[in-house]
């Protein structure tokens, strides 16, 4: 990718969303070949994180195999998109981006095949960065929380890293709205 496209994808507006959507109405297409319906994580919340493995960012990839060890059993769904888009930082083949997130970070929440972010976004990710309270990313590992409603409740630059206690907090609040929702009679459809 060269200087000039670089500059142009920081340069395009997106259009913005007037009222937040269901995140949750997309099936996106998996690092082994697989398909993942998001439906399936309505009513639980979900960190979605464009990923790279060749960004001096990538060590976060340990942070959220973390996150997801620890909050996975109380509902977190943790989802990775690895993506070329921010200096072609992502291996090409599927094959060497499993390889190296499980030998070196032990990767066991799903990822998505490598994908345009914000360059050529597809269906969903168009839809993510276009939410109300949302943005493109500005670079690898920016972090969104979508809540058990399938709408995002917050998003996280590159430099705030997984185990931060803004990340944590979000995350314990996003729980305990989904296990309050659930708890509701009717609450949870």
């Amino acid at each position: 990718m060269g200087k000039l496209s670089t500059v142009s994808m920081f340069l395009r507006r997106r259009q913005r969303l007037e009222e937040p959507t269901d995140l949750y109405g997309h099936r996106v297409k998996l690092l082994d070949g697989g398909e993942l319906d998001l439906a399936q994580w309505r009513g639980q919340p979900a960190l979605i994180v464009n990923t790279a493995s060749k960004c001096g960012l990538t060590p976060q990839y340990q942070g959220l195999q973390e996150l997801y060890e620890r909050y996975h059993d109380r509902g977190l769904n943790v989802l990775g998109s690895p993506s070329g888009d921010f200096a072609d930082q992502e291996y090409d083949e599927a094959g060497e981006i499993r390889g190296f997130c499980q030998r070196n970070y032990g990767v066991q929440f799903p990822l998505t095949e490598r994908t345009s972010v914000r360059r050529d976004p597809g269906p969903f990710w168009a839809e993510l960065i276009s939410q109300p309270n949302s943005a493109p990313p500005m670079w690898n590992f920016t972090k969104y929380l979508v809540g058990a409603d399938g709408h995002l409740i917050e998003h996280f630059g590159p430099t705030v890293r997984p185990d931060s206690e803004q990340v944590r907090a979000a995350i314990e609040r996003a729980l305990a709205d989904a296990v309050r929702t659930a708890a509701v009679p009717g609450g949870g459809q």
